[in-house]
């Protein structure tokens, strides 16, 4: 193998570049060719290259869910069901196991081997959300009621589902048969093996262009210089233990707070581990954190907070350890339910935002405002066909030590908000109001971003609703002196005989109803006093507040 100091710098750019290339390009493919809105609006996807050994070298920039959880996927395929020496070229490896792959069924992942002649130089993956994975609910992502994974709707362990680059029709008529929206999930399957396809050309072709001792000598090189620099970050920051708990409001109505509790340990060596076994115990309810959705979110925070700017790959994950205990919220034992586990990807970030907040205040900000993540399904009565609406509701940032938390973007996960007129056009329902909530941003220095408001009527005779929310009990959290973020809340028929839902709950509701979705608002940075006044008069004017509550909140009066 070539030795790494004989790989210039400007050789080993164009390798890198193309490495990113590929891994953006597969997510392009796999957008631009996908059937569910779900990953073709809203971005729920994720891809990545790895190394014949199984390394993830390079990733697209989608979602952390899936990408954290990629380097334990391939590890485990190969480890424990397809050695490489079992693999053909035109293979395709299926799977969407909670505990194997990133928390829940309807995350599915493929793993296609790229050969170049007879030699095996790497794999092309990606993971897609499908709309439904059957289930005791449209979406298949229902919390309260559910107590074992079996509920949950099909698990597929690792499966040759491409062979000799066709799909096993078979496999296809499988999971198409236990599905409510099998043309959906069968165009998103094919998707996400055409992008690998497509990927498979393009690292293939690298590897003849550049020759495979260079590019696999680019890998160390890679791997190494990326461990070498989160080693550094980490090292930076002051050695010690910091603590943070918050919770999630409960796993349905009538059951208690589940708490999230994390110990983040610095060594000042250049390693940090990440514990989360003081949490609670894993719950009866599908909203278990497998933990390699724990692990996910855990080294995406600790990227974000101290290597950013350089890449994810298996080398900065090296000095990274995430722990829990087994049998606890966040490392449950298998059958455990974890349909609902969405809603924890920003809390796990949350909290670990709050323990570093006390080694690196400047880099920290309020909690984010929590997300919605709904399912609406039924048989369409326009064509008698089944349909699930997977809505994905996005609203502010915390406020940061010098700048007000942004409005309306994705937290954590980089996904999109779904546009309103392809849920109008796909689903039987009439999106009513999409706004941001006035005065629900916490006050600060800096403020936290604004909730969001989205009402969504019924057209159809009936549906189901499945809630997948948080935040209606407990606050997003403020920091150094700023204040929490207004609560959420879930509305149903507002303005006429209105009824408060609960974050978690699975109900039928009927033509004409009207679901008010009110996310909460993000937490606030700093004291609300020394808030710049032409901040607060822009506030007003934008109507992010309104002046009765710039005056209760910053004793603010505008000039006359």
């Amino acid at each position: 193998m070539k030795r790494q100091d004989e790989i210039d710098p400007i050789t080993l750019t164009v390798i890198w570049k193309g490495l990113l290339s590929i891994a953006e390009e597969l997510g392009l493919t796999l957008r631009h060719t996908a059937f569910s809105e779900g990953v073709r609006e809203g971005d729920d996807f994720s891809t990545a290259v790895f190394d014949a050994k199984g390394r993830m070298i390079a990733q697209g920039p989608f979602s952390p869910g899936h990408l954290g959880s990629f380097p334990y996927v391939v590890q485990a395929v190969l480890r424990d069901y397809f050695p490489p020496d079992r693999l053909r070229p035109g293979d395709g490896i299926l799977l969407n196991d909670s505990a194997l792959g990133s928390g829940h069924f309807p995350d599915t992942f493929q793993i296609m081997p790229v050969f170049m002649g007879e030699r095996l130089i790497g794999f092309v993956c990606n993971s897609a959300h499908q709309v439904d994975m059957g289930g005791a609910a449209p979406g298949s992502q229902k919390v309260h009621g559910v107590t074992e994974a079996f509920q949950e709707g099909l698990r597929i362990l690792p499966v040759r589902f491409i062979r000799g680059g066709e799909p096993d029709e078979d496999i296809l008529r499988l999971v198409t048969g236990n599905v409510r929206m099998p043309d959906k999930v069968r165009g998103d399957l094919m998707a996400q093996h055409a992008a690998n396809r497509s990927a498979a050309v393009r690292l293939e072709a690298l590897f003849r262009e550049q020759g495979p001792e260079r590019v696999e000598a680019a890998y160390e090189i890679l791997l190494d210089r990326s461990e070498a620099s989160m080693r550094q970050a980490l090292a930076k920051v002051p050695a010690g233990t910091y603590s943070f708990e918050d919770h999630v409001d409960d796993y349905g109505p009538e059951t208690p707070p589940i708490r999230i509790a994390v110990d983040v340990t610095f060594d000042g060596k250049g390693e940090v581990t990440v514990d989360f076994s003081r949490s609670s115990d894993q719950v009866p309810a599908a909203i278990n954190s497998y933990l390699n959705y724990t692990r996910a979110y855990a080294i995406f925070a600790i990227k974000v907070f101290c290597d950013a700017l350089w890449p994810q790959n298996a080398g900065n994950m090296r000095p990274i350890r995430i722990v829990a205990r087994e049998g606890s919220f966040f490392n449950p034992r298998f059958p455990a339910p974890s349909g609902g586990r969405a809603a924890l990807q920003v809390r796990i970030f949350d909290t670990i935002n709050g323990a570093i907040a006390q080694a690196l205040p400047e880099r920290a900000m309020g909690a984010f405002s929590h997300w919605s993540n709904p399912n609406i399904g039924g048989i369409d009565d326009r064509t008698g066909r089944p349909f699930v609406l997977y809505d994905v509701g996005l609203a502010g940032y915390g406020g940061r030590h010098d700048r007000d938390g942004v409005e309306g973007l994705s937290p954590v996960m980089n996904c999109s908000n779904i546009p309103v007129e392809v849920h109008e056009t796909l689903n039987p329902v009439r999106v009513r109001r999409l706004e941001f909530i006035a005065n629900s941003g916490g006050a600060g220095r800096h403020r936290g971003g604004c909730g969001l408001r989205k009402d969504i009527e019924l057209l159809n005779s009936t549906a189901t609703l499945s809630l997948l929310g948080d935040r209606h009990k407990f606050q997003p959290y403020g920091l150094a002196g700023g204040e929490p973020g207004a609560l959420a809340e879930t509305i149903l028929n507002p303005g006429r005989n209105a009824r408060t839902l609960p974050s978690k709950a699975l109900l039928q509701i009927e033509k004409g109803d009207v679901v008010s979705f009110r996310l909460s608002g993000a937490g606030g940075y700093g004291p609300p006093g020394e808030r710049d006044p032409q901040a607060i008069a822009e506030d007003i004017a934008d109507g992010y507040v309104t002046p009765e509550h710039a005056a209760a909140k910053y004793r603010f009066a505008p000039a006359e």
